[in-house]
């Protein structure tokens, strides 16, 4: 109430002082604007200018106000916009985990741009056009997918490198792998899918390189690794032997520099010195494998080694026999032993002494090889009832013969 008196107070006295100030003839106002000149009385001019002044300040509250409600529209639309963007991707992931390939790349493409992660979109849609072979598609959609995230070359080329192999891209694949690993050495799955493309690819060399790698960065089980190692190393072997071969003129060059270039872990792997004993005695070289290997019997004992051993025929046969029968007396009872004297005894011409060795080997293990090698021994030395008992036994115990009553001959 007082401030309402107050207010009409204010009203009164403003009145008041307008209408004493009428009868005072303050002079005119005149404005000449080009051929026009407007005259007017101060306090019509007066009213005029206040009303101007009201009427551009309403213009101007109304500009706001326009401007305001525009861009609560604009906010509307674009929150509209994600939302429909995020059902879309929704919609897109589940058709690619359901493996509906054309539905999720369409899905995902479209949203991408108003999604809130579009790299996640594009990405995605790449994997979709790769399911469908769309390839050349595939390549746009990951350079899309560069452009709509700074920093996120990694992420890309990491799944371009993993299409591509999908796809068996392997070239594209490996050099997409390899400016990756120039761009970050040490990245874990960068290494694990290059050892994936050279497996693939069979480039034993690059694996072999790669493997201890992987083993420091502990990525991967260590039996893993080392089988992988043992193949790779078996693999350039063999590689080398077949060059040696091509090569003629009993050059082992090849195979016996590749030797020396195994690490220490594979030189002392008996797989490893197996496979490259094997291979040295396929070539023509049996005196150097049988050195390698009473070399590393001596030192190193393996049963898998000295059933090669046997096999090999050294330089010195009777040295040879020598060697082995000294290991017998730290292994008396060494089926693999025993039949390796054997085929070293023959070799020395000693068949007494080798069908000995038979038979004490047959006798700790009934073995296929060492019932062949008696029963051959026996039918050159004139029993042919023995050899063909044996022959049968081992027969029976391959065919395996279930155990029925027979007549009596």
């Amino acid at each position: 109430m007082i401030r309402l008196a107050i207010i009409l107070v204010v009203a009164l006295l403003l009145g008041l002082g307008l209408s004493q100030g009428l009868h005072y003839d303050l002079g005119y106002i005149r404005v000449s604007l080009g051929n026009y000149l407007i005259e007017t009385n101060f306090w019509v001019g007066l009213v005029l200018l206040v009303a101007l002044v009201l009427v551009l300040l309403t213009v101007i509250w109304f500009i706001r106000r326009l401007t305001q409600q525009t861009g609560v529209v604009t906010q509307w639309l674009a929150k509209g916009q994600q939302r429909r963007a995020r059902r879309r991707t929704t919609e897109g992931l589940l058709a690619l985990a359901e493996g509906n390939w054309p539905q999720a790349r369409k899905k995902l493409e479209a949203s991408a741009e108003q999604a809130d992660t579009p790299l996640i979109n594009y990405l995605a849609a790449a994997q979709a056009a790769s399911e469908s072979g769309d390839h050349d598609d595939v390549d746009e959609l990951l350079r899309k997918a560069f452009e709509s995230t700074p920093g996120s070359d990694l992420a890309v080329g990491i799944t371009q490198a993993q299409l591509q192999l999908n796809a068996n891209r392997l070239e594209q694949s490996l050099a997409t792998l390899v400016r990756l690993r120039k761009q970050a050495p040490h990245h874990p799955f960068v290494l694990k899918l290059l050892k994936n493309v050279y497996v693939r690819l069979e480039d034993w060399r690059e694996l072999s390189r790669l493997v201890p790698e992987l083993r420091k960065r502990q990525l991967g089980d260590s039996g893993e690794l080392d089988r992988l190692e043992r193949t790779a190393w078996h693999k350039l072997l063999h590689r080398a032997a077949d060059e040696c071969q091509r090569q003629g003129n009993e050059d082992m060059t090849p195979l016996t520099r590749l030797w020396d270039e195994l690490p220490g872990s594979m030189r002392r792997d008996e797989h490893t010195i197996r496979v490259y004993a094997e291979l040295l005695a396929r070539a023509g070289d049996e005196a150097q494998a049988e050195t390698l290997l009473r070399k590393v019997l001596r030192n190193h004992w393996s049963d898998e080694l000295i059933r090669l051993y046997g096999r090999i025929c050294g330089s010195k046969p009777d040295e040879q026999l020598l060697a082995a029968e000294r290991w017998l007396q730290d292994r008396p009872n060494n089926p693999d032993l025993l039949l390796a004297l054997g085929r070293l005894s023959l070799r020395n011409e000693l068949w007494g002494k080798a069908r000995e060795y038979f038979e004490t080997s047959l006798h700790l293990r009934r073995n296929q090889e060492t019932l062949a090698e008696l029963s051959r021994l026996n039918a050159h030395m004139g029993d042919e009832e023995a050899s063909m008992r044996l022959l049968m036994q081992g027969l029976v115990k391959e065919t395996g013969l279930p155990d029925l009553p027979m007549p009596r001959a």
